[in-house]
């Protein structure tokens, strides 16, 4: 292979990119027609490749019968771009036709511009009932379009939604303070002249997410050369706020995007825009679209209400034991004309996304959930959180549900006083009510209160856990501090104590268990700075506290009891919970707590000590120095 690999090179700089006979350049892939070629003079087989030397070129031929990895992963490039330029198109066809510019509107997500243009892959890559979504499992996507924040990768399509439904505000909101104590005011909505009269700003804007002001028809029709705050970036300087509007208002290139905004919404209204045809195709579409959604979202809400499972052996439409969605769908289309163009597109290969899959099923149930939720929230508002306020708020909206009190057979709450008293609480009053309304405790809060009660009864516990809480926030009370601790803990992160759900405390324990010598270090290192404070609280944490034995079996201790309190009141939380599994969990965290009382401590004092051994201490409890006072009196009482 040596002796060949030489006249290879030698041929490839010398014959492949030069020709020897014409001295001049010649690109091989479009090299005109040419007479016959010269005998071969050398041919070499490298693998897939066959190299053939002439006499005055270089010819490299593949014999590759099949596709080369580059060109598998270019293909799989393309499917991932069409399917990421897809993300979050179903919210489109979720909005309200509402277009005033004081009230709030519903968002609509852009038809994309590439809908026609890549309905279907590559000829060979088109599943028929595949279903490709990269939304989150649990919560449905939503792109708030009335947020210029919202703006950045900005095209026709989404422009000219944006114009259709002009400018949002919400002028009852409470705006956030900055670090100065000032924040944005409606009032700059509105223009005072000298003369006294008022001129409304609609091009204005305001930005939740960002908490700053933009300009409406300059951030959509800005150029590129031009560089105002208003249109890029945004202003939340609220002092200087009133000069810089009044700057802006006048400036030429406002002007210019005020009258383009004028103009494009007098042609939208007379439907007479440049791409008129184009827009036309794209309503059409999206009616479609709109019509096929309303059909779907029906038919879920439909088995929804009656609890029937949705999905059968496959998801493939027109075949045998599909389930009861798509058999719903398939009888809607014998008789709806929308239905049966969408059912003639996914047979025909014509789409891609058809939303007949399960993810987008589990994604309107989300949505359907969430809407009924906020309606609940929002008409469920207590101000008396007495016992009778909360019953009597709850009376009426069972009446308002038209729901008959009689008919709870069961009540469930926290293990608040205004809830589970006894006899003015919540619980009580619906029982005198309705009898047979079986009250029980919330088991997860109930195990949450039992492990507080435990663990405020013994002043040890105190104090370790507050040892815990001082570690933390020594280290995260500045950015300098918790670098120190980074560069030293690669691990697990600090965690704060919550002060209410107390079996969360693990958290902020595992931490520490597993990552003792490390923090340690940090604590050292910490120890070294200028700042006296600092340096006080370092060394004693490092010194007095974690090289103090107790400390670390108090740790380990904790960390078993708290593992296993954690994981049950995990399952209580589960959805799918079910009683019996329940009761199993709880008898196993009690046999848990026997065990471990009559030989915890033993295994618990081992890796106590293969951690002091780790930190070079020594696995002895420290005794406190008994201090004896003389007293006189008392002496002399007792001599006599």
């Amino acid at each position: 292979m040596n002796s060949y690999f030489a006249p290879f090179l030698l041929h490839f700089f010398r014959l492949c990119i030069f020709n020897r006979n014409l001295k001049q350049p010649r690109c091989l892939l479009q090299a005109p027609p040419r007479p016959p070629l010269p005998p071969i003079s050398e041919s070499f087989q490298f693998g897939d490749l066959s190299i053939r030397f002439y006499r005055s070129l270089l010819i490299i031929m593949s014999t590759r019968k099949f596709e080369s990895g580059f060109a598998k992963r270019k293909r799989k490039e393309k499917i991932e771009k069409l399917i990421k330029s897809q993300d979050g198109a179903l919210d489109k066809f979720f909005g309200s036709s509402k277009r005033t510019h004081n009230e709030d509107v519903v968002t609509e997500e852009v038809f994309n511009e590439n809908h026609n243009k890549n309905n279907t892959i590559e000829e060979g890559h088109c599943v028929m009932n595949e279903e490709v979504s990269t939304d989150k499992d649990n919560e449905p996507f939503s792109l708030d379009l009335v947020d210029p924040a919202n703006w950045g990768n900005m095209n026709t399509n989404l422009r000219d939604l944006i114009v259709l439904k002009g400018p949002v505000r919400e002028h009852e909101m409470i705006f956030p303070k900055d670090r100065a104590n000032r924040h944005f005011s409606s009032i700059h909505y509105v223009r005072r002249l000298p003369n006294g009269e008022t001129y409304d700003r609609k091009w204005l804007i305001y930005s939740k997410s960002l908490d700053k002001v933009f300009c409406f028809c300059c951030k959509l029709f800005k150029n590129d050369g031009i560089r105002t705050q208003l249109a890029h970036d945004g202003v939340n300087d609220w002092k200087n706020i009133g000069e810089k509007l009044k700057t802006h208002e006048v400036s030429c290139d406002h002007i210019n995007n005020m009258s383009k905004w004028i103009e494009m919404e007098l042609r939208f209204e007379k439907s007479q825009t440049i791409d008129k045809s184009v827009q036309e195709q794209i309503n059409r579409d999206r009616e479609h679209w709109r019509q096929v959604l309303l059909r779907i979202i029906s038919v879920v809400k439909t088995l929804a209400e009656n609890n029937l499972a949705f999905r059968g052996d496959n998801e493939k439409i027109y075949q045998e034991n599909n389930g009861i969605f798509l058999s719903m769908i398939q009888m809607i289309a014998e008789f709806d004309p929308v239905m049966q163009e969408h059912v003639r597109r996914i047979k025909n290969k014509e789409i891609h996304y058809h939303y007949l899959g399960h993810k987008i099923q589990n994604e309107l149930i989300l949505m359907l959930a969430g809407e009924i939720k906020k309606v609940i929230i929002e008409k469920l508002k207590v101000n008396d959180t007495s016992g009778k306020g909360l019953f009597d708020e709850l009376v009426d909206a069972l009446n308002n549900l038209e729901l008959d009190i009689d008919d709870v057979r069961g009540q469930g709450y926290d293990n608040g006083a205004n809830m589970k008293g006894q006899h003015k609480g919540v619980q009580s009053r619906l029982l005198q009510l309705n009898p047979r309304a079986f009250y029980s405790p919330c088991g997860c809060h109930s195990l949450n209160l039992a492990l507080c009660d435990v663990a405020t009864c013994c002043s040890k516990v105190k104090s370790f856990f507050g040892v815990v809480q001082r570690i933390y926030t020594l280290f995260s009370s500045s950015t300098k501090r918790w670098k120190i601790f980074k560069e030293n803990v690669t691990g697990l992160t600090l965690k704060p104590l919550s002060q209410t759900r107390w079996e969360s405390h693990i958290e902020s324990v595992r931490a520490i268990r597993f990552q003792t010598p490390q923090i340690k270090k940090a604590l050292l290192q910490l120890a070294n700075i200028d700042d006296p404070k600092t340096k006080s609280e370092a060394e004693c944490l490092a010194t007095y506290e974690i090289d103090n034995f107790e400390f670390l079996l108090g740790m380990i201790i904790w960390y078993e009891v708290l593992n296993n309190v954690n994981r049950v009141s995990k399952h209580l939380q589960a959805e799918d919970m079910h009683i019996d599994v329940a009761i199993d969990h709880l008898k196993s965290l009690i046999s848990f707590f026997k065990s471990y009382r009559e030989s915890g401590f033993e295994s618990a004092m081992v890796d106590a000590k293969e951690i002091a051994s780790e930190l070079e201490i020594e696995p002895i409890f420290r005794e406190k120095r008994v201090i004896h006072r003389k007293n006189s009196l008392k002496r002399l009482l007792l001599n006599r």
